[in-house]
């Protein structure tokens, strides 16, 4: 079906009902999908199970051409491809763990104009043989999706540097287009507080975008933080903490693979059906895990962050953080993959006692993020003095062992500029920024501390202090307490 300006309102509505088959719109899914029709860019913050992917998915199959989808993490692209291909529509995804003949497979059927969704990293985005398809004049598309927007902000600088270039991508590609093309520009997150909301807008180059931000408040989650005194404590704590919920669905976060792993083999001489997920898996064990826990055959999933972005089940009761979170952002993603059915959940993070005489671990894990944080800054201003005034990122990264972080942190710092995807210049005797994340992480600490409504202190962190003046939410650990 082919958008035009005359395709009516009616029409949009009757194929969101043909393809999805709900009656009508939760707000504000429709003004979104009408900006984006109008091919406008658009900044899109809406709570976690509030139906994004709808917003962009319904505009790009009313158009003929393509809508590009920037995902962060393959079982993200996987689960909505699939989802659209059982309901027989034109998408696709590329990464780099596909077998080599659904690659050609797919990059044909691009090169055909056969695809309307077509799913991929940042980093596929930007390699040689899908970009060089991409520059075909022939090819046309219509938007570019930037799903799970704050991953820009959360890894681009130090984890995932490709994200500090998809500003450039846009004007790169209408470089390559007739004359008088446009390609609208869309941002999708949970969470992006002021600051982050600042950054995405910058960093992609958005144009005058409509924005639609809803706090991320989830009435039926209830945040609990509990002290664990010492190691055994915690485990202790969480053993309890799983005997009352016997047959209830959840998923414990840990910080790292080694304690994702270490927990696990620990829970299962407890007698308990789990098993550990971190990036380090492979394709086929990751998607072992989640097909056990989603089917209900694994009650939980020990975890990191790799973990639940993206994956829909309705029915989870419980989140566990063994270990703090470093991020509010990454924190609240992770609690809202909880009581997406409306039933109430729980959220409980375990920290240790404030000192760390007991339990230094947490102090430990701080401290080592924000050193590694400094250390990869000083790296970058090292790198800085040996790099020509103007570049090519590829050379730099043969050269210098970090050298995509290096020039990732240079942009965000504001001593280097994209020319395009690939080429650089440096902004002499620009003043640098602090790096977004050092802020992030005192953030946290204070929600850790905060005596206030839990819920109150995340609403103030993203920017609603005027919706959450005299605030309590009735069912916080601190409000429950009062």
């Amino acid at each position: 079906m082919n958008h035009s300006a005359t395709t009516s309102w009616n029409e949009v509505r009757a194929a969101f009902q043909k393809i999805w088959g709900y009656e009508d719109f939760r707000p504000p899914q429709g003004e979104i999908v009408q900006s984006l029709l109008a091919k406008k860019d658009t900044l899109i913050i809406m709570p976690t199970g509030g139906g994004k992917s709808i917003c962009f998915q319904l505009p790009a199959l009313l158009q003929t051409g393509l809508t590009l989808v920037i995902s962060p993490l393959v079982a993200l692209m996987e689960n909505q491809v699939q989802e659209l291909r059982e309901r027989h529509l034109p998408a696709a995804l590329l990464h780099s763990e596909l077998p080599s003949h659904e690659r050609r497979k797919t990059l044909q059927a691009l090169e055909r104009q056969q695809l309307r969704l077509l799913y991929l990293s940042p980093e596929t985005l930007l390699s040689k043989p899908v970009w060089e398809r991409l520059c075909q004049p022939q090819l046309v598309i219509n938007g570019l999706i930037l799903d799970e927007a704050h991953c820009l902000v959360q890894w681009g600088e130090t984890f995932r540097p490709a994200y500090r270039r998809l500003g450039t991508v846009r004007p790169a590609l209408l470089k390559s287009k007739p004359p008088g093309t446009n390609i609208a520009l869309a941002a999708f997150t949970a969470t992006a507080d002021p600051l982050a909301q600042k950054k995405i807008r910058e960093v992609l180059q958005l144009r005058q975008p409509e924005v639609f931000c809803i706090n991320p408040y989830r009435s039926n989650i209830n945040p609990f933080v509990r002290i664990a005194w010492t190691p055994t404590g915690r485990k202790q704590q969480l053993l309890k903490f799983l005997k009352d919920k016997p047959k209830q669905t959840g998923l414990v976060y840990v910080r790292t693979r080694r304690d994702s792993e270490d927990l696990a083999a620990w829970l299962q001489e407890m007698g308990y059906a789990t098993d550990a997920y971190h990036a380090g898996l492979g394709a086929e064990e990751r998607r072992a895990i989640e097909a056990q826990w989603l089917s209900g055959k694994m009650q939980f999933v020990v975890c990191t962050c790799a973990f639940g972005m993206g994956i829909n089940k309705p029915d989870v009761r419980w989140v566990v953080h063994f270990h703090p979170s470093l991020l509010i952002s990454e924190y609240v993603q992770e609690i809202g993959r909880a009581g997406r059915d409306g039933k109430p959940a729980e959220a409980l993070m375990l920290i240790s006692e404030p000192t760390g005489w007991l339990d230094p671990q947490d102090k430990q894990r701080q401290k080592f993020f924000e050193e590694k944080l400094q250390q990869q800054q000083l790296s970058a201003q090292q790198v800085l003095k040996k790099l020509p005034k103007t570049g090519e990122v590829n050379s730099v990264v043969r050269e210098f062992p970090d050298g995509a972080i290096a020039l990732s942190l240079l942009h965000s710092s504001g001593q280097l500029q994209w020319l395009d995807p690939f080429h650089y210049t440096i902004v002499s005797g620009a003043k640098t920024e602090q790096v977004t994340q050092l802020h992030a992480t005192k953030q946290m600490n204070q929600y850790l501390t905060t005596k206030q409504c839990r819920w109150g202190f995340l609403l103030s962190a993203f920017g609603f202090e005027e919706e959450v003046k005299n605030w309590r939410c009735g069912h916080c650990d601190n409000c429950s307490q009062k």
